[in-house]
């Protein structure tokens, strides 16, 4: 049954910046198919999250790593894997934001938005993958932006940062894909997170945001869950190198 392509009993996940917003849903999502789940977060707090998959009845595995020194993703990877027995399954969520006008971006905002949003990505990902193509199949799922294809306004180290992690999903993907290995990428349209309250508080933002997107509301971490789970699950097995925008049509304005 077709549906049974969907479920991921059997496989494990790490999804960083598990503690709230985008990354909380889809851990919890990718427990509701089935999975186990080992969340990461530098500082906040995973409870809620864990409490979440355990009512699921899958088992949540709380880890701390901070991604702005990428020296630490070979060891979340490996922490992931003794915890739940291998990474099947690799969210790469965590992110930050600074916001400032070019001419006014320091050195050190700008190289902590690379770090964590960028290089992070890039050594969890082969981490991870070296393990996966020992067993012959992975799904590493990268969290870009709808920043992938434009410009932004006051975030060009985050605008940087997401048009690379589209470049990556690809080049990945070219050499991951014969390994059976599937790296894609999701992209959110203007969601409803910690990363975006600065917008919606800004009253003339909000409202020029909100003209443009046809569903007429802000996204809700919810909204990515189903994407989540299509492209950690056995439906995407042909899927490889693919942005999948969730916007509410944005884009296609």
């Amino acid at each position: 049954m077709i549906l049974d392509r969907f479920r991921l009993d059997g496989q494990a996940a790490l999804v960083t910046g598990g503690d709230r917003g985008l990354g909380q849903a889809i851990a919890i999502a990718l427990a509701e198919a089935g999975a186990d789940v080992a969340v990461a977060a530098h500082t906040g707090d995973l409870a809620a999250t864990l409490a979440a998959i355990a009512a699921t009845g899958r088992r949540g595995v709380a880890l701390r790593a901070d991604l702005a020194d990428v020296r630490h993703a070979g060891d979340l990877v490996a922490a992931a894997s003794r915890a739940l027995g291998a990474v099947d399954i690799l969210v790469n969520n965590a992110g930050i934001i600074r916001r400032a006008p070019a001419i006014e971006v320091t050195a050190i905002d700008w190289n902590a938005v690379i770090d964590v949003n960028l290089n992070a990505v890039w050594a969890l990902s082969q981490a991870a993958a070296q393990q996966m193509a020992v067993r012959g199949h992975g799904k590493i799922i990268n969290i870009a932006s709808l920043l992938s294809f434009q410009g932004g306004i006051r975030v060009p180290a985050y605008t940087a940062a997401k048009h690379a992690v589209a470049g990556l999903t690809k080049a990945l993907a070219n050499e991951l894909a014969g390994r059976g290995i599937n790296v894609n990428a999701i992209a959110p349209g203007y969601m409803a997170t910690d990363n975006t309250q600065a917008l919606r508080a800004d009253p003339e933002r909000s409202r020029q945001i909100m003209e443009r997107i046809p569903a007429g509301r802000w996204g809700q971490p919810d909204d990515l869950a189903g994407a989540a789970v299509f492209l950690a699950s056995p439906a995407s097995d042909y899927v490889h190198g693919h942005l999948l925008v969730v916007d509410g049509g944005w884009m296609a304005r």
